[in-house]
This record gives C-alpha cells, structure tokens and sequence, in this order.
C-alpha cells in the first residue's frame, strides 16, 4: 500500500525524530514548499522598493530646491556652518579671552520690516576653528540668546555653563585655551573667578588655526494664526577688550562671513548685513546663520532624509503581517496542527522554530529592500536637484539593519498573535490596527502632535523609530513633531517597545499552544 504525504506533513514527521535543529530544518522545509509564503516575502521587498520610487518622484516633484550640497563635519553629518568672523591665524598655544556685555538681534516681519528680537540660540562668542572651510572643527564658547553661556564643539556636542542672560549690567567673560588639540573653555561672572565649562578634543587640528570673535543667528520661529513659522533673524554682540595669551600675539585682524551671506539656517534680513565694528578698544559684530547639525523639518526647508526613501516600509511590513499569520493558522485551517505539535514534546519549540526562521527571513527582506532602496533613493533625489542630508556611517547602516528588525519582529508578532487567535483576518487586523495604523495616524498629521506622539509610545508603531535618521538636538530649533519625522522615543528605546510587545504576545501564544487540545 503506498502512502502519500505533504511536504508539510513529511517535514513534521521528520522533526519528530530529532531535535531543535530538526526541527528549524522542517519549518524552514514548509516554508519554501508554500509558494505563496515565499512570494510574500519577495513582495515584501518589492512593496518597499515601488512604494519608496513613487513618494521619492512625488516628492521630488513638489519640492524641488536648487540648494547647493551641504557641508559635512568631522562626524559624517550634513552642518550648517555660517556667521560672522572677526578673526586672525594664530600658531601654537595659547589663550583668547574676551568679556560680552550684550546680545540683541532683529527678526524679519516682511521683505523690508523688521522688529527687535532675539532667537535663543543666536550666539556670540569666541572660537578656535581648523580653517576657514565650512564644516571644519571646531571648538567655541558663547553666550546665546536664551539658554546661557555654552561650549559648543563639531556642531553636535553642546555643554552648558553659566546660566542667565548677558546684559551690561551682567556680562560675561569667555575663554578658550588651546593645548595641542585640547581646546578647554571657561566662562566668569567677573573676569576674576573662573569656572571651566568643558574641554573638545580636535585630532588633527591645525597647527595654525583660525581663532577670534563670531557672531551667528538661526532664524527665529514665530507662532501664527496657521502654526509655526520661521523668519530670518540677526544678532549683534558687543566684545570688550580682546586678550591673547601664551604663544598666541596680537595681529591685524580680519572679517568675513563664513558660508556665504545667506545661512541654510537662518539668513540676513534685507535691511541687516554682517559687519563689525571697533568700539574703543572692544568690538561689536553682527552675523546670522548657524552652527549646528543640520536636521529635517523647519527652517531647513526641503530636502531628504535616508528614512524618507523608506517610506514604503509600512507596504512592505503589511505583507510580512500576512505572511507571518498564514505561516501558523493554515496550519489550523488544514487541520494540520495536531501533527506539526506531535513533532516535539514541547510545544512551545514548534512556535519557537517558526519565529527563527520567519523572522530571518523577514529580516533579509527588510535589509535587502533598504540597502536598495536608499543608494537609489539619494541617487534619484540629488539627480533632481535636491540636496539629502548626510548621516555617519554607523547611523545608516543602523537604519538598514533597523528596517530588516522592524520587519523581523513585525513578523514574529503577527506569528504570535495568529497562534492566538487562530483566524488569519481576524489575526492581521489586530496586528495592522495596533502597529500600522497608530503610524499612519501619527506621522500624517491628522492628529495634535501630543496625541501623535502618545501613539509612537506606547503602541507597537514606536518601533518605526528604529529608522530615524536624524536626532533632536536641543541647540537647533525646529518641528520636533512626528509629522516632521521625529520620534518621541529613541530608535532602540522605540524598538524595544515593540519588542515588548512581540515578547508578551510569544510567551501567551506558547502557554495557550500548551494548554490546549490541538
């Protein structure tokens, strides 16, 4: 008598005969023998790519900006790098040291009006820079407009000193010191008592580097009736007496804007230009601009991040949520999870054996789909003019692997929620409402920024933010809001919220999986 069996059938079989590994081997065998399984996860793939091609060309389309590329700093990242310099080449070691006894700025209200007005974070201050070239080191303490005396170094690292705005009546003395490529910077209520602020390390910088007086603001956001917006805003600082100490001399000094008279964040209102001034032995300078990372959203204006060429993710992670559902309730729709559950004593390593092999394979599809798309999506973006924002290497090959995870564990969700469940549409709704949804929601601006980010917290679609490209940071103002690209939570703090949920969702799956009668 001849017996025929499935492929399913025959590979359960054989892992009821061996262990673990046999029984990875039998659902890796089910899984290739189901071809509408394995179509999925190449249409996974394929969801990516095509979603991402079409919001690339639409938003190429819409947004168009004949920018200039931007300038990249010593960590890889694009940086706005414009203001005003009153500076000379000084050699060696040394000090510079100089009291500011105020900050006050303008800020563009039409073309050709203007009002008093000061961005916080315009700054004036002193700074010790490896050259004139934009997106060089750098290391400079300041007062700002409403955050206090800083030291600020290679555009993202920022550290606080004396807190209070500058005013004659209240002025405040700044230092840098240069030892090598040790820059230290202090900060004084009276030009006695020092208190150092902090210390950059510059490797590399230049044996004669540019040292001096700088004065920059980005543009000032200003609420409206129809929300944020940003005008172009300039500041004016006033310098007192500038003293160079150790190998460091006095020389003739020089001026110029740095990056050009307009800053990609921030800009000169039509009736301020830079300039400086000598006003008895001190100095008063104007500028605008910025010195700072450059992030998306804002003032910046249009332009990509890698994270917008992944914009087909979602498409994508829908189909993995089919798949994974069907990976475990045809089996109950066939009746054939009695003898899948036979194959061990503990049934809780069936389930387990699943999620390895659907979540490796969900997470090849997500890496390889990312690791196309974002070469071509930056590709087709500058091609058409638009300038993309640069990010470290290590942030973007943690994107990549990030959205080949995002899928994985999406997966391994819809795998554990199925086994739940056992009906693969009421399965992949539950899944598609509790993670695709509260994303759309909240990254599509249907919903106050407050409730937006409510849903990137505590839903599984806070493991979107494991593709984030771009941070928060505190110095740059900007639409830090879920429409803008941001998250409320960081990219492994979000995906471990995601994270969480799979887990709980697994450990029920394999208590139910045990408890009952299959």
């Amino acid at each position: 008598m001849t017996s025929t069996m499935t492929p399913q059938r025959a590979a359960s079989t054989k892992a009821g005969r061996g262990g673990f590994g046999q029984l990875l081997h039998a659902e890796w065998t089910k899984f290739r023998t189901v071809r509408g399984w394995v179509r999925g996860m190449i249409g996974a793939v394929l969801a990516i790519l095509l979603v991402g091609l079409v919001g690339t060309a639409a938003s190429n389309q819409s947004e168009h900006d004949d920018k200039p590329a931007l300038p990249v700093g010593p960590g890889g990242g694009a940086v706005n790098d414009n203001f005003y310099f009153v500076h000379q080449p000084l050699q060696g070691n040394g000090s510079i040291t100089v009291s500011v006894s105020s900050l006050t700025g303008v800020v563009a209200t039409e073309p050709k009006a203007t009002k008093s007005g000061l961005s916080p974070w315009a700054k004036a201050g002193i700074i010790v820079k490896d050259n004139l070239k934009q997106g060089s080191a750098y290391a400079a303490m300041m007062v700002t407009g409403a955050h206090g005396v800083r030291m600020q170094h290679n555009y993202t690292e920022d550290t606080a000193g004396r807190s209070g705005n500058v005013s004659q009546e209240s002025p405040r003395w700044l230092r840098l010191n240069r030892s090598g490529d040790r820059i230290t910077g202090y900060d004084s209520a009276d030009g006695t008592h020092w208190t150092e602020v902090g210390t950059a390390h510059l490797p590399g910088l230049s044996p004669t580097a540019q040292v001096g007086l700088f004065v920059t603001s980005p543009s000032a956001m200003e609420q409206t009736t129809t929300g944020a917006g940003f005008g172009p805003a300039v500041a004016t600082g006033s310098f007192g007496q500038v003293a160079l100490g150790g190998e460091w001399g006095q020389g003739s000094w020089q001026d110029e804007q740095v990056g050009g008279d307009a800053g990609t964040s921030g800009s000169y209102t039509q009736t301020t230009r830079g300039q400086y001034t000598k006003s008895g032995s001190g100095f008063t300078v104007t500028g605008a601009g910025d010195i700072a990372p450059v992030v998306g959203g804002g003032a910046m204006g249009p332009g990509h991040t890698i994270e917008n060429f992944l914009v087909g993710a979602f498409a994508g992670l829908i189909v993995v949520i089919v798949v994974g559902t069907g990976f475990i309730t045809v089996e109950y729709r066939r009746g054939l999870i009695g003898l899948t559950m036979a194959a061990s004593p503990r049934r809780g390593r069936v389930l387990v054996a699943k999620a390895i092999v659907l979540g490796s394979l969900a997470f090849v599809a997500g890496l390889v789909a990312a690791a196309v798309m974002i070469p071509l999506g930056e590709q087709r973006a500058q091609a058409n003019g638009f300038y993309v924002l640069t990010v470290p290497t290590p942030t973007e090959l943690r994107v990549m692997v990030g959205t080949g995870l995002l899928l994985a564990v999406a997966g391994v969700l819809a795998l554990a929620v199925g086994t739940i469940l056992r009906r693969s549409a009421v399965a992949i709704t539950v899944v598609v409402v509790g993670m695709v949804l509260p994303y759309i929601l909240a990254t599509a601006s249907v919903l106050p920024t407050g409730a937006s980010q409510w849903l990137l917290r505590v839903t599984p679609a806070a493991g979107f933010a494991i593709q984030q490209s771009v941070r928060n940071y505190e110095q740059v103002i900007t639409t830090y809001t879920p429409a803008s690209g941001y998250f409320p939570l960081a990219p492994w703090a979000g995906f471990a919220v995601l994270c969480g949920y799979t887990a709980l969702a697994l450990g029920t799956a394999v208590v139910l999986l045990r408890r009952r009668d299959v």
